[in-house]
């Protein structure tokens, strides 16, 4: 068995990278999402609302796998704003329980200068395990 291609249907292409990987022992790897919906079109808002869209597509990732957000063992988050992460955790806590809910994974923040997408304010890859 191959590592098969994760791309939820509807999704503009993935051009140069792959959304998630999902290999033959069951582990997803979750390319780094950022906050950009199905078309590639940034929500409206700031970091919260970028933060949530971006696990809404970790989430869709790993359901197009076969699985569901408490199959997700890792979250690594890549923020620009120190200062604004730590000014908004309690409406960050809000935000990520609506996705997933009090499944709480493995978790590290790193803080970068910048990030490839200009209007990205973070980005978050996970890996998760959905048995094939």
């Amino acid at each position: 068995m191959k590592p098969e291609t994760i791309h939820p249907e509807g999704w503009a292409p993935a051009l140069g990278y792959a959304n998630g990987m999902h290999m033959p022992d069951g582990t997803l790897h979750i390319g780094g999402q950022i906050g950009w919906d199905a078309q590639k079109v940034f929500v409206e808002g700031g970091f919260l609302e970028q933060m949530e869209q971006a696990l809404a597509n970790i989430a869709a990732i790993v359901r197009a796998a076969g699985g569901d957000v408490s199959d997700v063992g890792r979250l690594t988050w890549f923020v620009k704003d120190k200062a604004e992460y730590l000014a908004h955790q309690r409406e960050i806590g809000a935000a990520y329980r609506r996705i997933f809910g009090k499944h709480f994974p493995a978790m590290s923040l790193v803080v970068v200068k910048d990030l490839v997408e200009d209007e990205a304010l973070l980005e978050i890859e996970a890996t998760a395990f959905v048995a094939r």
